[in-house]
């Protein structure tokens, strides 16, 4: 399997039209691969907040649109990254967009777990409450987004709904580089799954971005690393690793906490 992961940069003076144009033109040059990766936030950049209400699109809006006509031209599967999604219902979601190689919304997944410690992403937009996977032919994505690689309860869930590859584009903060490749080599290993995650560089309203988007194995072996500017990382592995990781070293077979509601004393 074929995994094209964009890092896009994303800073202050091009409108998000023309990233939008740019992005999409970048993702028809992935033609051949089986699966591409944008990051979070693309089109505003993770930490510009003042952007996300004036930006906000509803589900099947412009970027929506955008993609699924570049993952049709391309023939991918494309993670589109997320966007700000309106819901004419409700508040703001950070809304993350899979389509198929026929341009066919796969699947949308609002992000769980909001950023900011009740200020930012965590007051402008509302959480999601769903796991979502996706099937693809050769493996079964399973979508988190940035914050939520802190959380690995949401990776076990995806894992019991059969997840063997874990998705997660991001919007990280340069200062907290660090943790983005430690959390994603612990997610891998812990859950015996490929780990995809996406981010972006650049910076955004002044908040350098980390870059360094990572590949990594269910054995916890990277097996690419991106640098810190804008970059195209492209990766080869084999998502049958996943099923011999797990019976050379069946680890999940020995959970006990989390798979049943605890006794009553």
């Amino acid at each position: 399997m074929r995994a094209s992961v964009i890092q896009i940069a994303v800073d202050e003076g091009e409108s998000v039209e023309s990233r939008r144009r740019r992005v999409a033109s970048m993702v028809r040059e992935q033609a051949g691969a089986d699966l591409v990766v944008l990051p979070e936030l693309w089109t505003t950049g993770a930490f510009a907040y003042e952007e996300f209400g004036r930006e906000a699109e509803p589900l099947e809006g412009p970027t929506y649109e955008a993609m699924a006509k570049a993952a049709s031209d391309a023939g991918v599967w494309l993670h589109a990254g997320s966007v700000p999604e309106r819901d004419p219902d409700g508040p703001l979601y950070n809304t993350s967009l899979v389509f198929s190689p026929s341009g066919d919304l796969a699947a949308a997944y609002r992000k769980i777990h909001r950023f900011g410690f009740d200020k930012g992403e965590a007051v402008l937009m509302g959480a999601g409450a769903e796991l979502v996977t996706v099937r693809l032919p050769a493996t079964t994505l399973g979508l988190g987004t940035c914050y939520d690689l802190r959380f690995p309860e949401l990776f076990r869930g995806l894992v019991d709904a059969g997840a063997e590859t874990l998705v997660v584009p991001a919007g990280w903060p340069e200062r907290r580089r660090s943790h983005w490749t430690l959390l994603a080599q612990a997610r891998a290993v812990e859950n015996q799954s490929f780990v995809v995650a996406c981010g972006t560089a650049g910076t955004h309203a002044g908040v350098p971005q980390a870059g360094h988007s990572i590949v990594v194995d269910p054995w916890g072996e990277v097996l690419a690393e991106a640098g810190a500017g804008e970059e195209v990382l492209t990766v080869e592995f084999d998502p049958g690793k996943v099923a011999t990781t797990r019976e050379q070293f069946p680890a999940l077979k020995d959970r006990v906490l989390g798979l049943q509601p605890p006794r009553r004393p």
